[in-house]
């Protein structure tokens, strides 16, 4: 039994040995079937992504066209877009010389077809084909003399209307500049010739996606209808010479990767060359574009012409690369030129070219060398050069001293003030100074608005959600601006923007009224303000030290001011008992010099101040209120002392010449030896009344014929306060015209700023 126990034990577990190493074995395999069906399942996955899931690049298959394709074509035309048209799509048309039959029959028979007269002209559409050979298109077109009476019987009322355009166009040429276009010499002769004749294109031509390999001969054509040759790719030259286009045309995305010719061609509706390549010259000489012009992000390789261009729409040149020299020599925009982000690797040049409006260099890149020479602006128009890239070191912004720096104009100082001081220096490298200065100018005015806004402004870190909604701010986008100023305060205004709530209206709406930074105490808003103060007399009275004539002005109105008050003084002193008073003569002669002086200094404000009135203004609350008041007190409470019948003023009589006097106080000093050098001046000579503007030029410049000063004895105390302040004027006076000196002469301002 023992025995018999033991044998079924071992059985047992020899069973349970093989059920584990069955298991495992088990597992295993499962394990290898589930990897092997996750990988073809995986592969699987992948093969349709790849072959179904992604775009393909290949081409559509193309059909070659024969003698009858083309007859059965050219009889079944198809309606696109409302128009007919010929239907040549995705072929492959050979009009290579070896194949001369077929190219023949092919003008040949299109020719006849596209040049019928008739109520609904026939288009051609070779979207997707690909042309083989050169392809002469101009041969399509009907011939024609384009005055009236020859064109009158083969064309519909409004073909007519739009080839006597053409008549206008010309016109308007002629009064720019002589045309230079056959037809337009021949509709402008008197009487007209047929000696210029022009191939008419009725119907529609569209070339999406056309190929051609060989030369493009579109010249002295006219479109009657739109031409679209979007995504289109010129292998050789495109010839599309005094070509005229009555409707929009679209060369988008096209690339010509040979010479492309527009010389004297005229755009009557949009021309759009957006995202165009072109990798060979381009010649737009002489062209005329009535509608908008779009070259945006357009791509010239090579040199690109527009010279004597009229653009009488907007010339749109955004993000346009110009690898080489682009020249628009004598070009007439009259409306805006954007050239937002464009950028030149070579010369740009728009020497004699006419602005009407602005133009737009926001953002782009001078690399080279922009030529701006001779260039005409309108009043209204400026170079907006915000944001511009460009290296002082490396390229050159030329224009007409005096002028070019006045049409230089940015929108904030912040983010520009590398642009202006790299502007600035490229002027004072060509000696421009005038324009470096004009530019330093202009970045202080940009200052004084950033001091305005800093001191009246409303601080979006700091304001109260009732003053963010008076200034226009609603409840729900004041509520916000709180929440986000305790999470972190704001940097710059643009970040209003990143608030849900805050809309680009309401940002414009406000943006002038709020400010950014750390609230502002009393000390720091009164130095704010200090700032403020000096700044604005430092433009209004001396165009920030740029304009010397400015300073001059004002300085003629001050002396001629201050001579008419210090005679008006010394000679009007009482009339009873006895009186004292000038003669007329004196007066006659003392009031026309203080008229023309003061004419001459307003005349020199006016022609050179920006803004003239308040120049004026600020100088007179700076000469008029103090010397009023003193003026009204001395006659409000008399004279009465000793000497009456004495000058107040005394010269130096042991000399007479022309005297720099730096050092000069206006009182004498009390030592008697000066007293008896110092005599008391004549009132009895008829050349008197030119003492009083010796001793206020004296005073103010440092600068006279005979050193005039007050006697020291029975003075009043207001004429001696009288004179020190003018004298105290003149230490500033005498600043500000040295430091506007050293800015406006070349020689110093180079010894400045070129260290």
């Amino acid at each position: 039994m023992k025995r018999l126990f033991l044998k079924r034990r071992g059985t047992q577990r020899l069973n349970a040995e093989a059920r584990r190493v069955f298991s495992l074995r088990s597992s295993a395999l499962s394990f290898a079937f589930l990897c092997v069906k996750g990988f073809l399942f995986v592969s699987v996955c992948v093969l349709f992504i790849f072959f179904f899931a992604l775009p393909t690049s290949a081409q559509p298959e193309r059909t070659p066209l024969t003698l009858e394709l083309l007859q059965e074509r050219v009889r079944t035309p198809t309606l696109r877009e409302g128009n007919l048209t010929v239907d040549l799509r995705q072929m492959v048309i050979d009009l290579r010389p070896e194949n001369a039959a077929f190219r023949d029959a092919f003008y040949q028979l299109l020719r006849k077809e596209l040049q019928k007269t008739g109520s609904k002209p026939l288009g051609l559409d070779l979207s997707n084909s690909l042309i083989q050979g050169d392809f002469i298109g101009s041969d399509l077109g009907l011939r024609t003399p384009l005055y009236a009476q020859a064109i009158a019987p083969i064309f519909t009322s409004t073909e007519q209307e739009q080839l006597e355009r053409l008549r206008v166009v010309c016109l308007r040429s002629l009064a720019v500049s002589l045309p230079t276009s056959k037809d337009c010499r021949s509709l402008l002769a008197t009487p007209a010739t047929a000696s210029s004749e022009i191939s008419v294109f009725r119907g529609s031509l569209v070339l999406e996606q056309t190929h051609f390999t060989g030369v493009v001969q579109f010249a002295n054509t006219f479109f009657l209808q739109s031409v679209d040759a979007q995504g289109t790719i010129f292998n050789q030259q495109a010839n599309w010479h005094e070509t005229r286009f009555s409707r929009s045309v679209s060369f988008a995305n096209t690339t010509f990767r040979g010479e492309s010719q527009w010389q004297g061609s005229i755009f009557f509706d949009k021309a759009n060359f957006k995202q165009t390549q072109f990798h060979e010259n381009a010649y737009f000489q002489d062209s005329f574009f009535a509608d908008i012009a779009n070259f945006n992000q357009a791509n010239f390789k090579q040199l690109a012409k527009f010279n004597r261009v009229q653009w009488q729409e907007n010339a749109d040149f955004s993000g346009v690369r110009f690898v080489d020299s682009a020249q628009f020599t004598k070009a007439i925009f009259n409306k805006f030129l954007l050239l937002t982000e464009a950028i030149f690797e070579q010369a740009v040049t728009f020497r004699e070219a006419q602005f009407n409006q602005s133009v737009n260099l926001r953002g782009a890149s001078i690399l080279n060398q922009a030529d701006f020479s001779d260039a005409g602006f309108a009043k209204e128009a400026y170079l907006n050069v915000t944001g511009l890239n460009f290296n002082s070191n490396q390229a050159k912004i030329l224009g007409n001293s005096g002028q070019i720096g006045k049409k230089l104009v940015v929108s904030t100082l912040q983010g520009n003030q590398n642009v202006l001081r790299n502007l600035g220096q490229n002027f004072r490298q060509l000696q421009q100074i005038t324009d470096a200065n004009q530019l330093e100018y202009t970045k202080q005015q940009l200052r004084l608005a950033e001091l305005s806004r800093r001191l009246v402004g409303i601080n979006i870190n700091s304001a109260s959600q009732k003053r963010l909604i008076n200034i226009g701010f609603s409840p729900t986008q004041a509520k916000a601006i709180a929440h986000r100023r305790l999470i972190q305060p704001f940097r710059s205004t643009s970040e209003l923007l990143t608030l849900a709530d805050i809309d680009f209206e309401t940002y414009t709406q406000v943006s002038s009224q709020v400010v950014v930074g750390e609230p502002l105490l009393l000390g720091g808003w009164l130095l704010q303000a200090w700032k403020w103060l000096t700044l604005s007399l430092l433009l209004l009275l001396s165009g920030y030290g740029t304009d010397f004539y400015l300073v001059f002005g004002v300085g003629i109105i001050a002396i001629a001011f201050f001579g008419l008050l210090f005679w008006l003084i010394d000679r009007c002193r009482r009339l009873y008992p006895v009186a004292i008073i000038p003669t007329v003569h004196e007066t006659m002669w003392m009031l026309t010099s203080f008229s023309l002086l003061a004419l001459f200094g307003i005349f020199a404000i006016f022609r050179t101040a920006e803004q003239p009135w308040l120049t004026l203004g600020c100088l007179l609350i700076i000469v008029v209120p103090v010397p009023m008041v003193l003026l009204l007190r001395l006659y409000q409470q008399g004279r009465y002392h000793d000497l009456m019948d004495v000058s107040y003023f005394t010269e130096d009589g042991s000399m007479r010449q022309l005297r720099l006097l730096i050092g000069r106080l206006p009182v004498i000093p009390r030592y008697e030896v000066f007293r008896e050098r110092y005599m008391p001046l004549l009132w009895n000579r008829r050349w008197n009344w030119l003492n009083y503007y010796d001793f206020s030029l004296n005073n103010l410049l440092r600068l006279g014929f005979n050193d005039i000063r007050l006697r020291d004895q029975h003075l009043p105390g207001i004429i001696t306060t009288l004179a020190w302040y003018q004298w105290s004027l003149g230490i500033l006076y005498i600043t500000l015209l040295l430091w506007t000196l050293s800015r406006t002469i070349p020689g110093l301002n180079l010894l400045i700023y070129l260290k």
